[in-house]
């Protein structure tokens, strides 16, 4: 999707209104649709990332995720993976480590292990399995794919 052409279109109207003014009302509105670009263009995101997420929660399976490819972004359809297999014995919850976060993640991630209804531990635990096996399956690391939700 393509958001240059409504944030473009924004700015046309919003001209297109102020030609009935005087030239100074004319100038003004010249310089709001200036400013309008960058806010406009954060502002339809969020109304895709607020979507997305609606959406998300009426799916019986899999998710929805907005991603940007330079300033574009798409809605795409995830499918969950299937979930894995109880660890091996030897692959025992056995090993304990301190990871310091900042705190709006922190609340983030207490957010959606409260939605999926399982503890922090065991979020973190199954989103450090994904990755891991996601990217196992590639044969790389995350490389310069950015992948998941953002918010202005």
């Amino acid at each position: 999707m393509q958001m240059a052409s409504f944030v473009e279109a924004l700015q046309s109207d919003l001209e297109q209104i102020a030609a009935v003014g005087d030239d100074a009302t004319s100038a003004a509105a010249q310089r709001l649709a200036g400013a309008l670009k960058a806010s406009a263009g954060l502002r339809l995101l969020d109304a895709l990332t607020e979507a997305a997420l609606e959406l998300n929660s009426q799916l019986p399976e899999g998710h929805v995720e907005v991603r940007l490819v330079g300033q574009d972004p798409s809605l795409v359809y995830v499918e969950d993976a299937p979930q894995q297999a109880a660890p091996a014995a030897e692959d025992a919850l056995s090993v304990r480590i301190t990871l310091r976060l900042p705190e709006s993640l922190k609340t983030a991630v207490e957010s959606a292990a409260a939605r999926d209804g399982v503890s922090v531990n065991t979020w973190l635990v199954r989103a450090l399995a994904r990755a891991v096996s996601g990217w196992a399956s590639r044969g790389t690391g995350p490389g310069n794919r950015l992948k998941g939700y953002a918010r202005s």
